[in-house]
This record gives C-alpha cells, sequence and structure tokens, in this order.
C-alpha cells in the first residue's frame, strides 16, 4: 500500500456537487467543522488520508474558505483528540482560546477538538496545502491543562524537534513508495514519539516524556545528524557520539534498540552508497567522475569506494553508471 489514500478530488465532481461533498468528506476524515466559501464555483480541494496505529494523518489542498468549529458541533461529537497542523502552501490563520496563529509555509500548530476554534485560508492564486495529525488526548503522555497553553500558537517547523517533525509529515504527504500494512503501526509509533517529544519541547516537559519515547527521538536526531554530515570524512560512531554528548557504548545501545539490527558504522555507509548511488544515476552528473562522486559522499580512496559499492549492490560504480546510461539512451531512441 502507498502511505496516504487518495479520498477526495473536486475534479472528480460537478461543480454544483463539490462544497458539500468536501464538507462531508472532511466530517469524515477529520472533523466535523461549517464552512463558508465565497466563490463555490471556483472552489478546488483535494484530501488524501490514512490511519497509523491511532494517529490519523490527512494531506489536504484547497481554496480559500473559513472553517469553524461550534460549541454546538463540539456539544454532539467530541471524539477529544489534537490536530497538529504543517502549511505546506499558502497562508492560515487559526483562532482558538482567544488565542491567534498566523501560520506560512513551514509552520506548525496544535489546536483541540474539544475547544471552538476557526480557520482563515488564503490562497489567492490557487490552492493552499497542509498537513494534519490527529491523534486521541489520552495517546499523549503529557498533562493537558499545559498542552493547552500551547493551543493556537505559530511554532516553526524549519529546525530542531519541530524541523524533525515537519520533515517527517512532509515525507508522509509526498511520498508515494509502497509500504506494507505492518509498517502503518511502526510509522504511528513513529509519529507520535515526535509530536510528543515537540509539544514537549514546548511546554519545557521532558521529564514527563517516556523514557522510550525519549530514546526514540535521540535515535531520530542523530538519524537527521548522520544524514546531515554524510560528506565529512570525520564521520563516525566517535565524532556521532561526541556531538550528541553520549558515550559510545550508550550510542552502540541506542542502535541495537531501534535500528532493527543494524550498526551505527553500517547505517553511515548505507546512507553514503545510496546517496553516491544516486549521484551515479543523474544525467546532470554524468560529466562527475566516479571518484568525485565517491568523494562526496566521504570515500576519500576510490578503492575503498569500488568495493563496498561492489558488496552493497553487486555491480562496480563505473558499470551501474554505463548500465544507467545504456537503459537511458535506449528508451530515448
Amino acid at each position: 500500500m502507498s502511505v496516504l489514500e487518495n479520498l477526495f478530488d473536486s475534479q472528480d465532481l460537478p461543480v454544483s456537487d463539490r462544497v458539500e461533498a468536501w464538507h462531508d468528506i472532511t466530517a469524515s476524515a477529520l472533523i466535523p467543522n461549517e464552512f463558508s466559501i465565497d466563490r463555490a464555483a471556483e472552489f478546488r480541494a483535494s484530501l488524501q488520508a490514512v490511519d497509523l496505529g491511532g494517529a490519523q494523518v490527512t494531506a489536504l489542498t484547497y481554496a480559500s474558505m473559513t472553517s469553524r468549529r461550534t460549541p454546538q458541533l463540539i456539544r454532539q461529537s467530541d471524539p477529544e483528540m489534537y490536530a497538529v497542523g504543517l502549511i505546506l502552501r499558502g497562508e492560515q490563520v487559526i483562532l482558538q482560546d482567544r488565542c491567534e496563529a498566523p501560520l506560512g509555509v513551514g509552520d506548525l500548530v496544535v489546536y483541540s477538538t474539544s475547544h471552538p476554534y476557526q480557520a482563515v485560508v488564503e490562497a489567492p492564486q490557487g490552492t493552499a496545502a497542509s498537513v494534519v495529525v490527529q491523534i486521541p488526548r489520552a495517546m499523549v503522555p503529557l498533562s493537558s491543562n499545559r498542552v493547552d497553553r500551547m493551543l493556537a500558537a505559530r511554532m516553526s517547523g524549519r529546525e530542531g524537534v519541530g524541523g524533525l517533525l515537519a520533515g517527517f509529515l512532509t515525507h508522509l504527504a509526498t511520498d508515494t513508495s509502497l509500504y506494507r500494512p505492518a509498517d502503518g503501526q511502526r510509522l504511528g509509533g513513529v509519529l507520535i514519539d515526535l509530536i510528543t517529544a515537540w509539544l514537549a519541547h514546548h511546554i519545557d516537559a521532558s521529564d514527563q516524556t517516556p523514557a522510550e519515547t525519549r530514546q526514540h527521538m535521540q535515535f531520530l536526531e542523530i538519524q537527521d545528524f548522520i544524514r546531515r554530515h554524510l560528506g565529512d570524512v570525520e564521520l563516525s560512531p566517535a565524532t556521532v557520539a561526541a556531538a550528541h554528548h553520549i558515550s559510545l557504548r550508550t550510542l552502540h545501545r541506542l542502535f541495537g534498540s531501534h535500528a532493527h539490527g543494524a550498526t551505527i558504522a553500517f547505517y553511515i555507509r548505507r546512507q553514503r552508497l545510496t546517496r553516491a548511488r544516486r549521484d551515479l544515476a543523474d544525467p546532470r552528473l554524468s560529466a562527475r567522475p566516479v571518484h568525485a562522486i565517491a568523494a562526496r559522499w566521504g570515500f576519500l580512496r576510490p578503492a575503498d569506494f569500488t568495493r563496498a559499492f561492489r558488496t552493497q549492490y553487486g555491480i562496480t560504480p563505473s558499470d551501474y553508471r554505463y548500465q544507467i546510461d545504456d537503459f537511458e539512451t535506449g528508451t530515448q531512441n
């Protein structure tokens, strides 16, 4: 299965049916809301969703509009969930509990289905886009009173824990790879841990976060650090441990618990080889020598790179590049 399932596209419906259909699909996939749409005849929207072990992930595009969750709707049905939103395109404003969050691309926000709110979307040049995660409050091991103080507050998704969360959500929204059903539970666990760590970071409540969640978060931060430093020839288990102020023993234990048996040295080598193989297959880099691509990803000795590449992929880097070139030439012909 792919991560997200296509549930709605306004272009599949007659213009006269689009707004009502949007109201119905958002009530089902998200939460019931009231909508005000000025130019209904021009309304465009799409919705993709998946349930990841209790975390409902929805990727949406939509034209300018205003949505409201009213006290009456809350009385009719309240699943008691937090909603975390990431803005991918356009501008929005979330208002809840006398707070107002003006949001742009890359911003994160949390709001509650148990409190009235209003969302105003401005997309004058087309459609806005966002990813929304809904998780039951009971799945967030933090004080609800403290989390509620963060409702409708603009938070950055460009750095730190917020950057990790935003990157994960963006990947879920854009990835077209196929996954096994069992992967959904694992992805859901990662997502809930990320959201918990992100909330705890902003309310300074890391002491309330379960130890397993903190360890998983540290593992994700280390993975992110490694990916950002693959070209550094000094990158090694020792430098990774030093950068995160932990011992080598703790680092190896962390990978043993969270990397499905892979060692950190294997992970670094595999990531470097993956990046190098991608560059070898890139026609824009066809004039770049193999040894230069190897050096870009931390392999200073061409012989070491060739040996590692052949061991991993069963072919030398040069033969792999020729194979890709022959395939591209045949396709064009």
